[in-house]
This record gives structure tokens, C-alpha cells and sequence, in this order.
């Protein structure tokens, strides 16, 4: 697919994780026999597309502006999209897509807050926080940024995108959001591997950096395992319809992962390009398993 060179610093490709996360909420809140509010909902959609084009190219902006870019051994998963490097004319471009982007979802957000009331501030807030200032001050503190990529697309979009349907709480939906939260802060601490020299270079304090990689990958898998007890909890808790334990369905594809990535640390040397394999499966496992919970907890599965 073809776009102006521009949208590189969006990454297009990987903005499909976003109506993941909101199908979750939207599908929690279907399951308990809710009556979604649909313009509620594409304001949702909209608001957290511009949070996640928003903290990608703000990221793609900061790392191009701190040198880090020109020092990363570039995959298809980690060390940005290569736009800023190819076109440098475009970074105040870059820029101004990040800003223009938050001030669209601090818009939409305002939106809902009148729809739906102002309990959606402090998620709304948050949200608005992590994304601004992920690059420039959370990667510089490690258990920060093991968290925040976790907690803006679990916890924040889909119990953000429940209440922004419903105007209530839900246990289900919070319980539910563990899913992604964990999958996805795995997803960025994998993709944090093979730019640790890298990070460190520019004083970044992210886990791969301050614990190594192999203490890294141990906290890869108590973090999937959380991942699928959460699920399992919700379930026996009766937060969670049976249908959900569809999402078990990947459970094989983590271990292989883990496995994966395990071999080529316990090799040593460099791990680009081995570990590419296995990001490009946690990608994967990071997409999947949500959607399986989604689905599994819509009527009738």
C-alpha cells in the first residue's frame, strides 16, 4: 500500500493494534448485554487511532532528533521506520503530525466526556500523558517503560473504550484489559532487544539495559503467563464468558516464541537478525489472542 512519505512516522502497519483493543471493550460490553452507543464508539476509534499515530511519530521524531535512529540496526519490528533517516527535511513535518494528532484525541475525548460524563477524565488524562512524553522521560525509567505501552493499550483503551460506549465501570472489562496489557508491554520489551547498545548510547533506561537480556526474557515470560492466567481468573471469576478461553488457542505460539528467543540468547553474539523470526511471531501473538477474547465474548459463541 502506497501513502505520502510523511505517514511513514505513523508505521500504518502496526495502527491495526489500536481497533484490537477497542473491540475488546466494545465486545466485553456486548456480551453483557449492552446496547453500544455507535457514535460513542467511532469518536473512541478515532481518539485512539490519533493517541497511537500520535506516539509513533513523536517517538520517530525524538529518536531521529537524539541521533538514536543513525545507531540502530534497523528491523522490520524495532528502531523506528527509517523515515526521518531517508528524508531529514521532513522532522519538523513529524513533529507536527504528533502534536496535531494528541490535540485530535484530546478532541474526541472532550466529545465523550459530554456524552457519556466525566468519568472518563482521568483515563482520558492518562492517556494524553503516556503519549506525550513516552519518548522524551518514561523510556528513561525502566519499569515505566516496561509498563506504559501495556497499561495505554489494555487498561486505558479498553476500559476507556467501555465506558466511552456504556458511561459505567466494569470488573469484566478491567479484567479483561490485563490481556493486552501484558501482551503488549511484551511486545515493546522484545523489540527493545536488539537495541540495547543503541538505547543505552542516548540514556535510555529501559529492563534489556539495566537487567540484560537474559533477565529480560524472564520477565517475556512471567509476563505471558500473567497474560493467560488473567484470562483463566476472569473465567472462574465468572468476569469472563467460557467463549473467552478461545484466546487459549495461542497460548503454543508464546511458548514457541519464548523458546525461539531463548535459543538464539543462550547461543550468544549477536541476536539481529535471529530473533527477528520471533518478534515477527510476537506480533502476531500480540494481535491474535486479543481478538480471540473478543470474539469469545460476544453472544452466542
Amino acid at each position: 500500500m502506497r501513502y505520502p512519505a510523511i505517514l511513514g512516522v505513523t508505521r500504518p502497519p502496526f495502527l491495526v493494534l489500536t481497533p484490537v483493543c477497542v473491540l475488546v471493550g466494545i465486545a466485553v460490553f456486548v456480551g453483557e448485554g449492552g446496547s453500544v452507543d455507535w457514535v460513542a464508539a467511532l469518536f473512541v476509534l478515532i481518539g485512539a487511532f490519533s493517541a497511537h499515530a500520535s506516539v509513533n511519530t513523536l517517538n520517530e521524531y525524538e529518536d531521529f532528533r537524539s541521533g538514536l535512529d543513525l545507531r540502530t540496526l534497523r528491523t522490520p519490528f524495532s528502531g523506528g521506520s527509517g523515515t526521518l533517516v531517508a528524508q531529514p527535511a521532513l522532522v519538523e513535518q513529524a513533529r507536527a503530525i504528533g502534536l496535531v494528532s494528541l490535540g485530535f484525541t484530546a478532541i474526541c475525548g472532550s466529545i465523550l466526556l459530554l456524552r457519556v460524563g466525566w468519568g472518563l477524565l482521568p483515563i482520558g488524562a492518562l492517556g494524553l500523558a503516556i503519549v506525550y512524553f513516552y519518548t522524551s522521560e518514561i523510556n528513561h525509567h525502566r519499569w515505566l517503560c516496561l509498563i506504559a505501552p501495556g497499561l495505554g493499550f489494555g487498561p486505558l483503551m479498553v476500559v476507556g473504550t467501555y465506558f466511552g460506549v456504556s458511561g459505567t465501570w466494569s470488573w469484566s472489562a478491567a479484567l479483561a484489559s490485563l490481556i493486552p496489557f501484558f501482551l503488549v508491554s511484551n511486545l515493546l520489551l522484545l523489540n527493545q532487544f536488539p537495541d540495547v547498545e543503541a538505547d543505552r548510547s542516548v540514556g535510555r533506561d529501559n529492563l534489556p539495559i539495566a537487567l540484560g537480556i537474559d533477565r529480560s526474557l524472564s520477565v517475556y515470560g512471567v509476563f505471558v503467563a500473567l497474560a493467560y492466567l488473567s484470562l483463566g481468573l476472569g473465567v472462574v471469576l465468572d468476569l469472563l464468558p467460557p467463549g473467552t478461553l478461545a484466546a487459549f488457542a495461542t497460548l503454543p505460539l508464546a511458548v514457541l516464541i519464548y523458546r525461539g528467543v531463548r535459543r538464539v540468547v543462550d547461543r550468544g553474539g549477536p541476536l539481529t537478525p535471529d530473533i527477528v523470526p520471533s518478534m515477527a511471531l510476537n506480533v502476531i501473538l500480540t494481535l491474535l489472542t486479543p481478538t480471540l477474547l473478543a470474539v469469545g465474548a460476544l453472544p452466542g459463541f
